[in-house]
Parts: C-alpha cells; sequence; structure tokens
C-alpha cells in the first residue's frame, strides 16, 4: 500500500480537499502540516488521540508537524452543537497552553514546532482584520458551513459566528511564514478548514490542501471516550492507565477493528490475524486485550501498560468459571447491560443497575463495565457483581 491508501485503509480520511496533487504529495513527504487545538483544559482527552496520532502519522513519514495552540481562539470558543462556550480568563487559557505543549511532545516527539496564534491576532486592530481578512471571505460562503448552520436556528453570536475567519488567519499566517500547505483536523471542522483554503486561494492566488478524519463513536453513537459526560484525560494524574486500559477492553466487537486501525501502529497483516483468532474464538477478547495495551503502552509507556495489564488480570482473573452452572434468562443476545442484570436476578432494578455499572461493581467476562449503555453481545456471558457474586447465563437469541 501508498501511504495515502494505508490512511484510506485505517478510514482516517474522511473529507479532503479536491488537488489533482494530494495523493503524490502525500506519499511524498516533505508537506509542512498544522493541527491546531484551543487550550480550554490543562490535558487533552483520548477523543483528542486521534488526531494526534495521525500527526504521528504524517511525522514519521516525513512531513513536517507544527501544533498550534490556540491563545486567541481559545478565548473565543468555536460553535459548539448547541450553546455557546463559556469565556475563559487569559492567564489560564495562557496557562493551559504550556501544559498542552509538554503533553503534545510527549506523544507526538520533540520534533513538533508549536505556535501561539495570539502571538499574531494580540496587535491586528478590528478594523485592519475586516481589510485585510473579512473582505476575503462571503457570509453567503460562512453561512452554508456546517459548524455555523447547525447554530442559526438556537442563535449564534457574532464572536463564534468569527471564529471561521480568525482560523482562516491562523492557516494564511502559517502558509505566508512558515510555507504551511496542509491543516489536518477532526470532521467537525471541515468548514474552519475549507475556510482557510479558500482564504490563501483568494488573496494569495495559491493552492493549499486540508483532510479530516471522521470523529470516533462508541458503538451507542456517543463521542469516544465519554463516560457519563466525564472525558478520559490523556494526563495520568487525571486518568490512569489501568482506567483506559479498563475502558478499551470493554470496547464492542463491532467497533474493535476500527479502534485497532484508528488507535495503534500494528500494521495491516498484524490486525487482520488478531481479528481473525478474535472472531474465531470471541469469548478470549483478544482484539480488546491488544488495543488496551497496545493503546495504553503507546500513550504511557510499557511499564504502564503491562501494570495495567497485570492489575486486570490480577483483579478480573481469578475465578475459575468453568466450573459455574450456566442458568438461562429471558434477555435477549444484544440486550442493554442493565436488562441482561435484572432478568439474571444479580440486581432488583435497572436504577440498582445503573449504580453498580458506574461505580465500577459489575464485570461482564471478567471485564469491568463501566457504561450503562453496554451491549451483551455473546449467549453465554459471566457476571460479576462485587467480588463475591459470580453468574454465568445464557441469553436468548
Amino acid at each position: 500500500m501508498t501511504f495515502f491508501e494505508e490512511l484510506k485503509w485505517r478510514g482516517l480520511i474522511k473529507d479532503m480537499t479536491n488537488n489533482e496533487d494530494f495523493e503524490e504529495k502525500l506519499n511524498k513527504g516533505g508537506m509542512i502540516f498544522y493541527w491546531g487545538t484551543d487550550p480550554t483544559a490543562d490535558s487533552l482527552h483520548i477523543g483528542h488521540y486521534s488526531s494526534l496520532l495521525m500527526a504521528k502519522r504524517l511525522m514519521l513519514h516525513g512531513h513536517k508537524p507544527i501544533l498550534l495552540i490556540g491563545g486567541s481562539t481559545g478565548m473565543i470558543g468555536d460553535p459548539r452543537p448547541t450553546a455557546e462556550r463559556e469565556i475563559i480568563d487569559k492567564e489560564e487559557v495562557f496557562k493551559n497552553a504550556e501544559c498542552l505543549k509538554k503533553q503534545v511532545a510527549s506523544i507526538v516527539g520533540e520534533d513538533v514546532e508549536f505556535v501561539n496564534n495570539y502571538d499574531w491576532t494580540k496587535d491586528v486592530t478590528f478594523l485592519d482584520f475586516l481589510r485585510d481578512i473579512g473582505k476575503y471571505i462571503n457570509v453567503n460562503y460562512m453561512l452554508s458551513k456546517d459548524i455555523i448552520k447547525r447554530r442559526l436556528d438556537t442563535g449564534i453570536t457574532y464572536a463564534e459566528f468569527s471564529y471561521t475567519l480568525l482560523q482562516a488567519f491562523d492557516f494564511l499566517k502559517l502558509f505566508e511564514s512558515k510555507n504551511c500547505e496542509l491543516q489536518i483536523g477532526g470532521s467537525d471542522q471541515w468548514g474552519n478548514l475549507t475556510s482557510g483554503v479558500e482564504l490563501i486561494g483568494k488573496k494569495l492566488g495559491k493552492e493549499a490542501y486540508a483532510f479530516t478524519m471522521p470523529l470516533i463513536l462508541d458503538a451507542t453513537g456517543n463521542k469516544f471516550g465519554k463516560s457519563e459526560g466525564n472525558a478520559l484525560w490523556l494526563d495520568i494524574n487525571k486518568t490512569s492507565g489501568y482506567d483506559i486500559y479498563q475502558y478499551l477492553i470493554n470496547s464492542s466487537d463491532e467497533k474493535v477493528e476500527e479502534y485497532l486501525k484508528v488507535f495503534t501502529f500494528l500494521s495491516r497483516e498484524e490486525i487482520e490475524d488478531i481479528m481473525k483468532k478474535h472472531k474465531e474464538k470471541p469469548e478470549d477478547r483478544l482484539a480488546q486485550k491488544t488495543l488496551a495495551y497496545e493503546f495504553v503502552k503507546d500513550l504511557h509507556g510499557t511499564e504502564e501498560a503491562d501494570a495495567a495489564k497485570n492489575k486486570s488480570e490480577a483483579l478480573f482473573g481469578k475465578m475459575d468459571t468453568d466450573s459455574l452452572e450456566i442458568e438461562e434468562i429471558e434477555a435477549k443476545v444484544g440486550s442493554n447491560i442493565l436488562d441482561v442484570l435484572v432478568s439474571a436476578g444479580i440486581t432488583p432494578s435497572k436504577s440498582e443497575g445503573r449504580r453498580l455499572v458506574t461505580q465500577g461493581g459489575i464485570s461482564v467476562d471478567s471485564e469491568k463495565i463501566l457504561d450503562p449503555n453496554f451491549i451483551v453481545e455473546n449467549e453465554v456471558v459471566v457476571i460479576q457483581k462485587g467480588k463475591k457474586v459470580f453468574k454465568k447465563v445464557k441469553l436468548t437469541k
């Protein structure tokens, strides 16, 4: 496979600009590209991780990375789907920015160049911005962007509306000052990326490139890494390697191959071999265990991955479940874990089941379940409540 073909096989390219030579340039290497993030917190979460790994993949293929920390855009906030973001204090933005620089360098590598868009926006007057940037972007063009259109019914402030212009300005400045010709981002940023391409074309008469990665979702359609409204952080002091390991080892069978492609550097041959073995004995959860281990290893190192794996096996691998009698229950294969708990008589109600799940008190086939929306996909499973209650149940088809 070429590099471009590998990225497509991994499902890492959703939208891209219609440049005739883009695929060739991507395969060749040597492009300067950037990925940006606003410092709204002092750590990124695992929802950002696929973008960071994309930057690392590009870097390993010979492209040069720039990470933009949005010191100015972070004080505005890009439009959310439902409501305006809270304004963050300037000092907090700058403090978060320093934390993110250290975190990204530890993940992507020390060769990353960091820039802060506050450096080139802080002295630009409002009038200058309107004359030099605003006149090149048509309002109708902005209104057509999904990131803006989705807020028109509920209302959008002028500050949020202007966010796409600020991001386009960033691309223009990096194109002019650093010969940066490619911007990457999540698919929800496509409108902002293409605004930059449009601005460079109209103002400079030159060609720029952009592509997005699809947003990664779990089996229930929620954003990857969101659990009961709480993010799983890349900072080990906020979220332990063990907690990330447990989250990933509970990945559904229908999503685990996608996650292996997106979140690991395992080769196509390795992933196909893992999935072949997994489908032969899905109860061993080889694919999930490989995903969890590789993810934690790449993020926090081999020692942390080994510790997370050993702790998981020590906590959930002691009970000999082969001798347990199988109890047939009315819940069907594909049922929600809360329905299974009630049907198996493990909890008296769904509300009690939800409480136990969210507190880490329920395991299925030796793997802790933290998501009350977890779907039980195997016909025969062993359910553990706490440390002492075990039941082997057979679901109906």
